[in-house]
């Protein structure tokens, strides 16, 4: 077995393994990992033929997450995802000096991080709707994340991830603005579209940006919506709009948890693979 560097030329690999998984990412979802973390894209090969992935994006020196850890059907239950995983974890730790390393796990994926050392921080759940009230995608608008929602993001995220959101906003389908600094953006995925990520000073405020930007979302897509345990307001939002929970994560750390952040305040991930 071997890990080197993901490049550009291994993405049509990266994205059958991830079609494979039924992961909701897009190829522009994998470069956009190359463009914020270059060193930190990883495939392994066995015997010299693509067997695996894995991602970290870095927020400063503070906190660093783990993604898109996908093993082809032919190598699984040969230690491709752990070699991934600790590859991963030692770049973090020695060439980039990150202090806490946090990822969310699948049911599955969960007993090898805790052989690892990670442990369990929080539950959340990826919410489902199949049917909506009409909506029409030229309704969404883009938006501008201003330095009061970055700030708002950092308090409640737990640590800086500006070059992501400003990745995501300008890229995405659109997204609705709150007054008190928050925000929620929506963008497409492979499966469904994608509503997070979203942040909010206050109930009021989330609850309004979120119901916005759902009703004006084409109404021919599923919509995925992963939400903390932890936020009461926004899964009983989600429950009242139609949508249904099919999916079990759990956030994990390893190495210290200097950067809680506040799911209470979160109404949406930006990505299982992002935070």
């Amino acid at each position: 077995m071997r890990i080197r560097l993901l490049s550009e030329a291994d993405l049509g690999f990266a994205d059958r393994v991830r079609e494979i998984a039924g992961w909701n990412q897009l190829p522009g979802d994998w470069r956009r990992f190359l463009d914020l973390e270059p060193e930190g894209c990883f495939l392994a090969e066995v015997d010299g033929q693509p067997a695996g992935t894995a991602t970290v994006t870095c927020y400063g020196t503070d906190l660093a997450w783990i993604g898109m850890v996908l093993v082809h059907p032919d190598f699984r239950r040969r230690g491709v995802g752990t070699a991934l995983l600790e590859h991963a974890i030692q770049y973090l730790r020695e060439d980039r000096g990150i202090r806490s390393v946090k990822l969310d796990a699948t049911p599955e994926g969960q007993p090898l991080y805790e052989k690892l050392g990670f442990r369990a921080e929080w539950g959340l759940r990826r919410w489902r709707s199949e049917s909506r009230p009409g909506g029409q995608a030229a309704a969404l608008a883009p938006v501008d994340l201003s330095g009061a929602s970055l700030a708002l993001d950092h308090e409640v995220f737990g640590a800086d991830r500006s070059p992501l959101l400003r990745s995501l906003a300008a890229e995405g389908l659109g997204g609705e603005l709150g007054a008190d600094g928050g925000f929620a953006l929506m963008r497409d995925g492979a499966r469904a579209l994608y509503l997070g990520p979203a942040v909010a000073r206050d109930e009021a405020s989330g609850a309004a940006m979120m119901e916005a930007l759902i009703r004006r979302a084409p109404s021919d897509r599923w919509i995925f919506w992963d939400i903390p345990d932890g936020n009461a307001a926004a899964v009983s939002l989600a429950g009242r709009l139609g949508f249904e929970p099919v999916r079990v994560l759990t956030r994990m750390w390893l190495g210290g948890n200097d950067t809680p952040g506040d799911p209470s305040r979160v109404w949406a991930l930006a990505d299982p693979a992002f935070g």
